[in-house]
């Protein structure tokens, strides 16, 4: 290995640990995504308390990301993330805590839950902050580089689900909160020590107060249609996802299946197909158009809503989750790739908040609705008014004239190569087509 290639790799450690650390939290909160619903309707057997709860998870996350651009951008996104992680872990490792010594009471469980939920959401928007620099230091394409990140997203559920239906049976769901605590302190330490440290944006002599800066990303949100259109239809579908995933399934399996298990084995396909889509897009997936795959793909996973309204077979499921799975790879490091090249790098921080907040903003509503609307219609219909929505949702991208705007690439300023294009020694780069886009 020559010199050029081993200072190349120098360059990509840290992003190398940025990833192992999201890989590690993230595999965290898929254990406690399943823990805490099915924790409730073990203990509570009650639909709408499961449906409450999840409220209480994901509300504070809104509020959280649309305030997190400040606190980012007057501490650092390395220094957000580190404390973020450290503040997760606290309210996390509290839940077992206190139900194997004094004991839980529903509403303090509610109240840890939207603590934990109100601290996650600086250093998950710290760390996608973070990750524009990462690639360019790493001299990569960002498709390649949100196309990583998102795998491994993907590969936190094709891991984390299975193993957390696998550990309910084993040792209980309150048990698995301890491992979800301890992956944030994981994330923490890898963060703090591999990855670069990142000043604060805003110093006090130059800040505009408060509101004005809120207001600066909000407004840059609110004047840019393609950003809106995508945030309408993200936060319709996350609403719905979260309906079936936080209320419907764990229903579903109660009643249907009679076990957790299946919601394990469907989840590890679905994870698993979608990790090999999301590499497979991270190395062609340049050559694709944005639009009309984005769209498209989007509309072909909705099919889950309407498999389980039909009660398909778990080995048909398995098909449907596969071929959902692949298509969904492309989703995300699309929808990334032109955020990173539409938003400034300054205000990077307040836009991804905005953005955050409104990607999420219908995931809370999610489970008070699936959980009110399975008890007012019953499981199977309330699946299909689902599925419809989510079809009304996702085709209308394909006649929406502002998608059009993803196919207009931004013209790449600084260049990221491959490990075989660049000559570290003499500075030039041997390969013009290694050119990529401009990150947000």
């Amino acid at each position: 290995m020559n010199s050029g290639t081993i200072s190349i790799w120098k360059m990509r450690v840290p992003l190398g640990a940025f990833f192992t650390a999201n890989l590690i939290s993230y595999v965290g909160d898929r254990l406690t995504l399943l823990a805490i619903p099915w924790f409730v309707l073990q203990t509570t057997g009650s639909i709408t308390k499961t449906g409450i709860t999840a409220f209480f998870t994901t509300m504070p996350n809104i509020v959280s990301a649309f305030f997190s651009g400040l606190l980012i951008d007057r501490l650092g996104y390395k220094r957000t993330s580190v404390i973020g992680d450290i503040a997760s872990g606290l309210s996390t490792l509290l839940i077992p805590l206190l139900y194997y010594t004094i004991g839980l009471a529903f509403w303090q469980l509610l109240a840890l839950a939207f603590l934990g939920g109100l601290l996650k959401a600086p250093g998950e928007t710290a760390r996608s902050s973070l990750l524009p620099d990462l690639g360019k230091a790493a001299r990569m394409r960002m498709e390649r580089v949100n196309a990583i990140g998102d795998g491994l997203i993907r590969v936190s559920g094709l891991l984390g689900l299975p193993l957390a239906a696998l550990l309910i049976v084993l040792i209980g769901a309150s048990n698995l909160l301890w491992l979800d605590a301890a992956s944030f302190f994981i994330s923490a330490l890898l963060i703090g020590l591999a990855v670069t440290h990142t000043p604060p944006i805003v110093h006090k002599q130059e800040e505009k107060g408060s509101a004005g800066s809120l207001l600066e990303g909000l407004r840059f949100v609110a004047h840019n249609r393609l950003l809106r259109s995508i945030i309408a239809a993200i936060m319709i579908t996350n609403l719905l996802d979260a309906a079936l995933f936080s209320v419907a399934m764990p229903a579903y399996a109660q009643k249907v299946w009679g076990s957790v298990l299946p919601i394990g084995l469907l989840s590890g396909v679905f994870g698993g197909c979608a990790f090999a889509s999301t590499l497979l897009f991270g190395v062609f997936g340049h050559r694709l158009p944005r639009r009309l795959t984005f769209s498209l793909c989007f509309v072909a996973i909705g099919m889950r809503f309407w498999a389980l309204g039909l009660m398909l077979p778990i080995p048909v499921l398995v098909v449907i989750y596969a071929f959902n799975g692949l298509v969904v790879g492309p989703i995300n490091p699309i929808g990334m790739t032109v955020e990173q090249e539409i938003v400034p790098p300054k205000m990077r921080a307040r836009v991804f908040g905005a953005l955050s907040a409104g990607f999420m903003g219908g995931i809370p509503l999610g489970g008070l609705v699936g959980g009110y609307l399975i008890n007012w219609l019953g499981l199977l219909p309330a699946l299909f008014v689902m599925a419809a929505a989510y079809l009304l949702s996702t085709g209308s991208l394909l006649i929406n004239p502002a998608m059009k705007e993803m196919d207009h690439r931004v013209e790449q300023q600084d260049e990221y190569v491959e490990i075989s294009d660049v000559n570290i020694d003499k500075g030039v780069y041997a390969n013009n087509d290694a050119v990529c886009d401009s990150p947000r």
